[in-house]
């Protein structure tokens, strides 16, 4: 497997930024899927949103050492995230005042 040039020498295999990618997925999906918090939920969205950017990070590197699109694509994921960081943080704002909580479980009794 190729290995990477890092910062003055330092050679690190793609496994690594594989385990790393796989681990924040994991770490993720897990607090998507059992938090009651709404801020907490978001959080593990972003885990996973970031491990799609070292996922694009790496394989740009791997497959085409010269080539910039793993980072731009990367780039905008960044952006994307933050725009969506901002609304969400809004909405739950908006939430907390309404209901004085932020669990998902409540959101039902904003429907009427």
């Amino acid at each position: 497997m190729e290995l990477f040039n890092m910062i003055e020498g330092i050679r690190v295999d793609m496994t690594w930024f594989l385990i790393l990618s796989a681990l924040l997925l994991m770490i993720g999906v897990y607090g998507f899927l059992t938090r009651r918090n709404t801020l907490a939920i978001l959080i593990s969205i972003e885990l996973i949103l970031n491990a799609a950017d070292i996922n694009f990070a790496a394989f740009n590197r791997m497959l085409f050492p010269d080539g910039q699109e793993g980072y731009i694509f990367t780039l905008f994921s960044v952006a994307i995230s933050a725009a969506e960081t901002a609304i969400a943080i809004a909405v739950m704002i908006n939430i907390y005042r309404n209901l004085k909580n932020n669990f998902v479980s409540n959101l039902d009794k904003l429907k009427w």
